[in-house]
């Protein structure tokens, strides 16, 4: 069973900050006020993981809000699983992730987002995120992408 870390909790509860802003400073909405106890709790006994399962469904629900708002896959359309790699090239997933992805539940698949992005070896994180920026900064520019 996939445990939820304490980071996607704090992105969960500003992207609902966001979305919903407090209308007097004060108050926050009810979706912020369920995950925020969840998080103080985190604080409170030390912990970086939670289990989404025993989660309170007020929080669940908030969190499962803000997790369909992220990218599903970290796949980039390069496989390199599909070569006979352990380790896809492309995304960073193991062979097993890969296959299993669409089954896996959300908490799961984030804890391999988190393990990818902790990890930065895959070429999402590199080659093809730079070009990504270079053109970025091209098209803002009025430039052509090299």
């Amino acid at each position: 069973m996939a445990e939820l870390h304490i980071t996607d909790i704090e992105s969960a509860i500003n992207w609902w900050r966001e979305r919903s802003p407090s209308p007097d400073g004060i108050t926050a909405c009810a979706e912020v006020r369920a995950l925020g106890t969840v998080y103080a709790l985190m604080v409170y006994y030390h912990e970086v993981e939670c289990d989404e399962v025993t989660m309170p469904a007020k929080a669940r629900d908030a969190w499962l809000a803000w997790y369909a708002s992220t990218p599903d896959a970290p796949c980039i359309a390069i496989c390199s699983t599909s070569q006979g790699d352990d380790i896809c090239k492309g995304c960073g997933r193991t062979f097993d992730e890969v296959q299993h992805w669409p089954v896996m539940t959300p908490a799961a698949k984030r804890a391999t987002w988190r393990r990818i992005t902790m990890e930065g070896t895959a070429w999402r994180f590199n080659r093809y995120a730079e070009r990504a920026r270079e053109a970025a900064v091209a098209s803002t520019a009025g430039d052509s992408p090299r």
